[in-house]
């Protein structure tokens, strides 16, 4: 019998968040907490589904005009002009004078992908696969994958993290920015900074915007978790509305998933902004043939929930409450865990975790304290030490927070 014809394929190394949580699903031991994959739980330890969410699938349910004929390309006009609203403002310019446009996207990874595969092929010229690209030091482990995928050769990184002072190294980045090459691309996190939660202040990102300005550098937002880090809309998408307002033209990579708990759905937005509308029209021109050859038309059922819950000020309303919830839920959870370490007289400063936003905390453990954790405490970590505040409960928090300190006094 002949060989297989794949039999040189080596195996793939598992993605290690999804690996961490088939490691926790396998563990018997009634202590386990999981403390890795990225999405919302309730105090329960329980998936939420959104209580608006619930009622705008009934509405949807319900409607007899629907069908299932395919979306447009570009996807669901009416989630496309709200998500890019929520984004850049009720009183956006960009959007007044019609130089914001949008493409509904696979959660925020395609949207990321789009965004990348566009510049790639158009970007200050024509295939600019030696285009430097910038991603934070550290930072969610997809976007270098999903740029040199998208044929980007050059994937270079910033500072951001200082772990010693366990915040923001803003001298570092800005240093980095001043010393890149003209017309770089830089991915920035639009808020809640995955994986250390630490946030420019809009001082910060003003100086930021600043170097950026003088530099012909290119925004490349992410914007996974609008109002999900502060339970403000309005306070998440600062740092995006801040550079709009000062004439750059950038892309935002919208997500769903975490804000409105639609993880399956696949909900993701690219916002363009550009310097005219003419110009907007034909980047979202070559953006639908990219579409068109990658997944042809989007699905539909997230994008209607979405734009179904935005479109109405009652339903919006709601959901903005549903939001505060989860994120006042995190919030509470920063403040217990931190109170705890800090009442145990663990070595170190704590402070950090309730100065970070959003879902994840980076906390400055090593990766010997995450192993000790794992296999001794059936504590389930990123070996980076990055810990998902919602895997956190009034009912774990004291067993979490003693081994955290048992971990830290033990190994150094």
């Amino acid at each position: 019998m002949a060989a297989s014809i794949f039999a040189a394929v080596p195996s793939a190394p598992p993605v290690a968040v999804f690996k961490l949580t088939a490691d926790f699903r396998e563990d018997s031991d009634s202590r386990k907490v999981n403390l890795g994959v990225g999405a919302y739980r309730t105090d329960e330890g329980q998936p939420w589904v959104l209580p608006v969410v619930k009622k705008v699938e009934q509405m949807i349910a319900s409607d007899n005009s629907l069908n299932h004929e395919y979306l447009p390309i570009l996807g669901l006009p009416e989630f496309r002009a709200n998500a890019s609203r929520i984004a850049l403002g009720d009183d956006s310019p960009a959007i007044k004078e019609k130089r914001a446009r949008s493409v509904q996207c696979l959660g925020g990874t395609g949207a990321l992908r789009i965004g990348a595969e566009f510049l790639r092929r158009w970007y200050n010229g024509n295939n600019n696969t030696a285009t430097p690209v910038y991603v934070s030091s550290p930072t969610w482990e997809n976007h270098n994958s999903v740029f040199m995928d998208a044929g980007f050769k050059d994937i270079r990184t910033y500072h951001y993290w200082d772990a010693a002072k366990r915040g923001l190294n803003l001298q570092g980045l800005l240093n980095d920015m001043e010393q890149a090459p003209e017309f770089s691309i830089f991915i920035l996190h639009a808020c809640a900074h995955n994986p250390t939660g630490t946030d420019p202040t809009p001082e910060q990102w003003k100086q930021i915007a600043a170097v950026m300005k003088r530099r012909n550098l290119f925004p490349f937002f992410d914007s996974a978790y609008q109002g999900f880090a502060s339970g403000s809309l309005d306070k998440d998408a600062w740092a995006v509305r801040y550079f709009v307002s000062e004439d750059f033209e950038l892309f935002c990579a919208q997500s769903f998933s975490k804000n409105f708990g639609l993880y399956n759905e696949r909900v993701g937005n690219l916002t363009v902004v550009g310097k005219d509308a003419d110009g907007v029209q034909r980047v979202l021109s070559q953006m639908e043939k990219i579409v068109r050859t990658t997944w042809s038309n989007p699905p539909s059922q997230g994008a209607r929930i979405v734009a179904t819950t935005l479109s109405s000020p009652e339903l919006f309303d709601e959901w903005k409450g549903n939001v505060k919830t989860m994120a006042d839920r995190v919030l509470l959870m920063r403040s217990e865990l931190r109170s705890r370490l800090e009442a145990l007289g663990t070595p170190g400063t704590w402070n950090h975790i309730t100065e970070q936003i959003g879902m994840f905390s980076f906390t400055g453990l090593n990766p010997k304290q995450v192993e000790y954790l794992v296999k001794e405490k059936h504590i389930y970590l990123m070996a980076s030490g990055r810990i998902n505040m919602c895997g956190l409960t009034t009912k774990n928090l004291d067993y979490v927070a003693k081994s955290i300190h048992e971990a830290v006094t033990k190994i150094q």
